[in-house]
């Protein structure tokens, strides 16, 4: 998966203390996802495009530097039915849940790994989920 997204703060501060708060932020991303096993045949290839809209929310020190928690749920919508490596999603709308860790080097620059699973929730069957791990590196603009 390559994944692309753009970023906007709440500017709120839940369960402030004298090190840390709860904040968070919208996360907007497009995605383009490339299975090897399409329809479980090794070679046969299928490209999903994602784009998906996610509230996330950050355990992290009050002066936004150092480390972070994050954990997310939000929505996605697929171009097409999910199936690689006898893995199926049966539906093009899933929901997108995450927990992750990560480091802000400065007010610009940050780094993260977070575990990203997707599945519909129980919409329609079959539903096996699909699981990620993301690496990111983001940038303030």
């Amino acid at each position: 998966m390559i994944r692309l997204g753009a970023q906007w703060d709440w500017q709120q501060k839940w369960f402030q203390s004298e090190n840390s708060f709860l904040g968070g932020y919208w996360d907007l991303t497009v995605a383009d996802w490339r299975g090897t096993h399409y329809r479980n045949t090794p070679g046969n290839i299928q490209n999903i495009f994602d784009i998906g809209i996610t509230p996330v929310f950050r355990l992290q020190r009050n002066d936004g530097s150092g480390p972070y928690f994050e954990a997310a749920i939000g929505v996605h919508q697929l171009s097409d039915n999910y199936d690689n490596n006898g893995r199926k999603l049966s539906t093009r709308f899933e929901f997108g849940d995450s927990l992750g860790i990560g480091y802000r080097f400065s007010k610009a620059w940050d780094a993260g790994l977070k575990i990203q699973h997707f599945s519909n929730g129980g919409i329609a069957e079959p539903n096996s989920g699909v699981n990620y791990v993301v690496a990111r590196i983001s940038k303030r603009f």
